[in-house]
């Protein structure tokens, strides 16, 4: 008998075990790997954030007066930038993760998921470091930290849930139909205009502010204002109007997270043949 067929079935919790070091091992390598070789290192990573942020805070505050309404405006759009970033790279890299991935997928046998799961992990990663640069940013804007800044942890974790459906999804829809990234390019660009990150939920015309507001990036966004920026901004529940209204993003949250998830996990086991 060959040692194959003496070897036990592997466990639930040694499956959970053996995909979080994957994650962790590939995740760690990717962001370090991207800065190898450049002397400026981790610094161009908060280059492009801050850079757009200089332009838009010109434009927005000193030419278009669009921030004279709303306290801690240049703040405010700052946490809008580098999550809405946050959101928009991982689904991006996801999208070729499983592509980029091929010569390894081939010659390994290891739950697929762990890909698309690194590429979210390498952004959070990317997304810790440039919050400490935002934080400082704050303190010196005169906002000083609060318990609520707390609430910032969960905020982040359901925005990383969202990012990592729709980047599972996107990942095994583009194995098989590659118009998908330049689609997700446009989407993304939309969706970037659609959520408060250039301007405040409230400035939304009100009878379509809650609708609005089913938006989970406008949720948390809205959410982040009244608990870092503003607290004196309306919370969600605030502005959805009931408490009760705050389970629509979070439902949809869900709904992202489990259709990817589901959808990438039927088609894992074919994902070598198709690539």
């Amino acid at each position: 008998m060959t040692t194959t067929a003496l070897r036990r079935p592997e466990l639930p919790s040694e499956r959970f075990r053996r995909v979080v070091s994957l994650t962790w091992t590939l995740a760690v390598t990717d962001w370090k790997l991207r800065f190898y070789g450049s002397a400026l290192g981790y610094v161009w990573t908060l280059a492009r954030p801050f850079a757009f942020f200089g332009v838009v805070y010109v434009v927005f505050t000193e030419i278009a007066n669009v921030g004279d309404e709303v306290q801690n405006y240049g703040v405010y759009i700052l946490y809008g930038l580098v999550l809405f970033g946050f959101f928009a790279e991982t689904t991006s890299a996801c999208v070729t993760s499983l592509i980029a991935r091929e010569n390894l997928l081939r010659k390994m046998r290891f739950p697929r998921i762990v890909v698309p799961l690194s590429v979210v992990l390498s952004a959070l990663l990317n997304l810790g470091m440039t919050m400490v640069a935002v934080f400082i940013f704050t303190l010196a804007n005169g906002i000083w930290p609060t318990w609520s800044w707390l609430e910032l942890i969960p905020l982040v974790a359901l925005l990383a849930l969202l990012a990592t459906g729709v980047g599972m999804l996107l990942s095994v829809l583009y194995i098989r139909f590659r118009d998908v990234q330049p689609i997700w390019e446009v989407g993304t660009q939309m969706l970037f205009y659609a959520s408060p990150v250039l301007y405040v939920a409230t400035m939304v015309p009100e009878n379509i502010q809650r609708a609005y507001l089913a938006n989970p990036i406008a949720a948390i966004l809205t959410q982040v204002r009244h608990a870092i920026v503003d607290p004196t901004a309306p919370s969600l529940a605030t502005a959805m109007g009931d408490p009760v209204r705050v389970l629509i993003p979070l439902g949809v949250v869900a709904l992202a997270f489990g259709l990817g998830l589901y959808v990438f996990l039927r088609r894992a086991s074919r994902i070598v043949e198709e690539l």
